[in-house]
């Protein structure tokens, strides 16, 4: 199995939501099937309206898999689980997952949160677990 490419966004404000929605705009306009993970359903509401009002005039073709509807034919799933029920290629970390599930995949993009120091820490932690995986990481 080929090992994915591992990139990192630095972020120095806390806009993530806007970076997912511009990442999964920029994958969809290129005919990739993407998935975005949330921590919790919360979360998954949120993005899923967010990514209906975030930009006028834009559309992505999405869907929260929150288990009670199907997503596999939905270009972007956002999902709280390590689940792939539209067999994306491109994984856009909104939550860490497991190595394993990384590994299912052809791109993974994370991020590097600067503009709080706990979650830059937890961020170069990350940085540093996917390279002593195997993985390569770097920043985009």
């Amino acid at each position: 199995m080929q090992r994915p490419l591992v990139e990192f966004i630095k972020l120095k404000k806390p806009e993530k939501a806007r970076f997912l929605c511009e990442l999964a705009e920029e994958f969809f306009n290129r005919g990739q099937r993407v998935l975005i993970t949330v921590n919790d359903d919360n979360q998954g509401v949120t993005l899923d309206r967010f990514m209906w009002t975030w930009r006028k005039g834009g559309f992505v073709p999405h869907c929260f898999d929150n288990g009670a509807v199907d997503c596999l034919d939905e270009p972007v799933v956002i999902t709280t689980e390590e689940r792939n029920g539209n067999g994306a290629r491109i994984l856009i970390l909104g939550k860490p997952v497991s190595f394993d599930f990384v590994r299912g995949f052809d791109q993974v993009i994370d991020f590097a949160e600067s503009y709080d120091e706990a979650l830059l820490q937890e961020s170069r932690r990350r940085f540093v677990a996917y390279r002593e995986a195997g993985l390569a990481p770097r920043m985009r």
